[in-house]
């Protein structure tokens, strides 16, 4: 049984179907890609996975449960975190304290301040931010914000965690260290779903692929696989992925 599965999920904004009919599975410990133009409904399916949005129709299991229309807070203690397009980190608070407050949220509730120092504690040596852990969130570089939001959303304790363009905006070397963080949280047996343009850590780090286009599925594969598909290659990546491939 898939850890996730949707069925003809759709969620409308005015007249415009910003996903429309979508059916999806994600397997235990998989991590799937989504990719598409600006537009194509990719966050807004996060938004109705993680309930920040209600969809207009279709429903949503988590585990073989209806999540469909949970409260955000309730799915994020049955196990699903995410982080974000723009990142979304408490400016003004330490780096540590950012951490520890996932701990508090997520799906242990009443863990002892210890515990929750701890945990957030292995996280930042996880995810590589411990020489910082003092430091207002407010004054790390983009990357490491980055890595912050992974880590609070760690800290939640999930089994399946939405990462929202994780890799946009790092020079070659923080994508490379971004991308390797990536699979050491695969390798923790957490089941990963990325949105992301950057097209080498999707091709690396992704098993599948899920292409949407104006809010419809148009393709579904390996990353070979659709990366050899004229349709995602017309509407998506372009001739000189083509010539590339």
């Amino acid at each position: 049984m898939p850890i996730l599965e949707g069925k003809g999920v759709t969620k409308y904004f005015g007249g415009l179907a910003a996903v429309s009919n979508v059916d999806f599975a994600v397997e235990q410990g998989e991590a799937l890609g989504l990719i598409g133009p600006n537009g194509a409904g990719k966050t807004t399916l996060f938004n109705l996975i993680s309930a920040a949005l209600t969809p207009r129709s279709g429903t949503i299991q988590f585990k073989g449960k209806d999540i469909t229309g949970l409260s955000p807070h309730k799915i994020c203690r049955m196990g699903v975190a995410r982080t974000f397009q723009l990142v979304k980190v408490f400016a003004d608070m330490p780096v540590l304290n950012n951490v520890i407050l996932g701990s508090y949220f997520g799906m242990s509730p009443g863990m002892s301040s210890k515990d929750a120092f701890r945990e957030a504690t292995e996280l930042l040596e996880f995810v590589g931010l411990s020489a910082v852990k003092e430091t207002p969130a407010r004054e790390l570089t983009l990357a490491n914000q980055k890595r912050l939001e992974v880590a609070r959303a760690l800290a939640t304790n999930p089994e399946l965690l939405l990462l929202d363009e994780m890799m946009a905006g790092l020079n070659p070397t923080e994508l490379a260290q971004a991308m390797e963080l990536v699979t050491r949280i695969r390798d923790k047996g957490i089941t990963i779903i990325m949105i992301e343009h950057v097209m080498k850590a999707i091709m690396n780090v992704c098993e599948r692929i899920m292409v949407l286009h104006h809010g419809q599925k148009i393709a579904e594969g390996t990353p070979k696989e659709i990366a050899s598909s004229e349709t995602v290659i017309k509407i998506y990546l372009g001739e000189k992925a083509h010539a590339g491939s």
